[in-house]
């Protein structure tokens, strides 16, 4: 029985081998090049590299745009979180539990977004932001409410929403059909011992459907953090480049500035870390504040 078991051990660690290997040169190895070179001022193409120890990490305290940036990151944190859980949950319930004809069509509809570039994502909303020619403005204008016209994304304080909703729309399809999977399962019984016992529907939805797909819901906030922190980088430069005067600048958008653009790949890099360390602790503090006891009816 032993022997069984150590060789059972043997052919998981085997078959988990490639996996690790891949895990550890993609994943691994460029975290701890961008931890190393995080302690040189190094242009990023030179091959002199002058070793300046914690200089970057200090520079990175008296950096101004940092501050700013770590807010926005979390704004798209928090805006995500709250705009894909509601929506995404709204539409599970709506296309499994209210017998809609058309649910296969809305689920593509919904979905659709996801097999979009954020590029192509990022370069369509800035065609429906143009102030002159796009659709917000023109609707606006059409309704007689030109006063509420502007450039959007060249406002300082309407560019990080603007962007905020396209980030929101992209993501809904994924997490719907996730909730929806955790939906379906759930026995009808459930729902017509409650009908019996008098609860109502939002009663039903409280009680029954939100604590037994609570770990899709948890697994969900959770995705969303760490792409919100890792990804709103693509869409913020190609939408605004983190402008105007850094009033949607992102860790990611000035990481990739300081680092390709103005050269300094070391700073580049103690940014970089910067972004691991927030988005380690900030998954820590989550799995703390999501834990729940698991239900079973």
């Amino acid at each position: 029985m032993v022997q069984s078991k150590k060789q059972r051990y043997l052919f998981l660690s085997f078959c988990l081998l490639p996996t690790f290997i891949v895990f550890c040169i993609f994943t691994v190895y460029p975290m701890l090049g961008g931890l190393y070179y995080s302690f040189f001022d190094w242009s990023g193409t030179s091959s002199v590299k002058e070793f300046i120890g914690f200089d970057n990490y200090k520079q990175l305290l008296r950096d101004s745009v940092i501050p700013k940036a770590i807010l926005n990151d979390y704004f798209f944190v928090f805006v995500k979180v709250l705009g894909i859980m509601i929506l995404s949950l709204f539409f599970a319930v709506a296309l499994t539990q209210l017998r809609i004809k058309e649910a296969p069509f809305y689920r593509i509809v919904f979905f659709f977004p996801n097999i979009m570039s954020v590029v192509v994502i990022g370069i369509l909303w800035q065609f429906i932001y143009d102030p002159n020619i796009g659709i917000v403005n023109s609707l606006l204008n059409a309704i007689g409410l030109e006063q509420w016209a502007k450039p959007w994304l060249g406002d300082m304080t309407w560019a990080l929403p603007s962007i905020a909703i396209p980030a929101i729309w992209a993501g809904i399809g994924l997490f719907m059909l996730l909730l929806m999977g955790g939906i379906t399962n759930i026995s009808k019984s459930l729902y017509e011992a409650a009908e019996i016992d008098g609860a109502s529907e939002w009663q039903q939805f409280w009680k029954i459907t939100v604590p037994l797909i609570w770990p899709q819901i948890k697994t969900s906030i959770i995705y969303i953090v760490i792409t919100s922190l890792n990804g709103s980088f693509v869409l913020v430069q190609v939408m605004t480049g983190g402008g105007p005067g850094n009033a949607t600048e992102v860790l990611g958008s000035y990481l990739y500035q300081r680092a390709f653009e103005d050269f300094k790949f070391g700073y580049g890099a103690a940014i970089g870390v910067l972004i691991l360390v927030i988005s380690l602790l900030t998954v820590i503090i989550l799995q703390f504040v999501l834990k729940k006891e698991k239900v079973e009816y």
